[in-house]
């Protein structure tokens, strides 16, 4: 359980409306910063913030891409699997579940990276 102060830091995160859609994007797919920005319909360097406002909660994986090109690029991926917040005793409690990192998906993406 993470507690009451980080609740509001969590809630404002979610309200921000580039990382809620950069975790609404990366929940299905990993993408590119380039290809949140345009998703998103920011700047690459508000991209590049919310990213990094993301990990530090560790809501977003960040993984090397491959290019045939030898220019290897970063993807991200939602972690964030659920959120509650519960009243319990006169303060706010946060339980945050992440989604469970498989290594098999990572293998495949990697692998059709390279085709």
């Amino acid at each position: 359980m993470i507690e009451d102060s980080d609740v509001r830091e969590f809630a404002a995160l979610f309200e921000d409306e580039y990382a809620h859609a950069i975790l609404i994007h990366t929940s299905t797919k990993a993408m590119s910063a380039a290809e949140l920005s345009e998703a998103c319909d920011a700047s690459i360097s508000t991209v590049y913030r919310r990213i990094e406002r993301l990990q530090e909660h560790d809501l977003l994986d960040e993984r090397l891409q491959p290019d045939r090109d030898g220019h290897h690029y970063k993807t991200y991926a939602a972690r964030l699997e659920r959120v509650e917040i519960e009243l319990v005793d006169g303060s706010f409690e946060l339980d945050v579940t992440y989604r469970s990192d498989n290594a098999a998906d990572r293998f495949t993406d990697l692998f059709e990276g390279l085709r």
